[in-house]
């Protein structure tokens, strides 16, 4: 199967293409790229990694899947945070540990699952 997406000049699929862990040492994902402390800067999608997933096979999902390559040389690196970025940072984080029922600082990010922290959420329910 991996014959089917090995297309280095982009003829079948409109882009080079290129099967799991064949791709060139010149391409890297986006998360190849942050790993080196690098962003793609502007640059657009310049080849792709196909492959199939069995755990998208059963769900009705499409079982091939995608990742987007970037060119090494034309990567640019991460530009630093400032202090204004890590003091917004710092309140969007903390608006995420207040309880809206008791507003209160939990102590740790409220799940959104509960939607309030846990002691609400296990508080007995008062009936009206």
């Amino acid at each position: 199967m991996a014959g089917r997406f090995y297309d280095p000049a982009g003829e079948r699929y409109g882009m080079p293409t290129y099967p799991w862990r064949m791709a060139p040492e010149e391409y890297a994902t986006h998360r190849q790229l942050r790993a080196r402390g690098l962003r793609p800067g502007g640059q657009g999608v310049a080849a792709q990694v196909l492959w199939y997933s069995r755990r998208y096979w059963r769900t009705g999902k499409s079982p091939i899947r995608v990742a987007y390559l970037y060119r090494l040389d034309r990567a640019k690196p991460v530009r630093p945070m400032t202090p204004a970025k890590w003091a917004a940072l710092a309140k969007a984080n903390a608006a995420q540990r207040v309880c809206p029922e008791c507003r209160r600082d939990a102590g740790y990010r409220i799940p959104t699952s509960l939607g309030m922290c846990v002691a609400c959420a296990d508080a007995p329910q008062i009936a009206a």
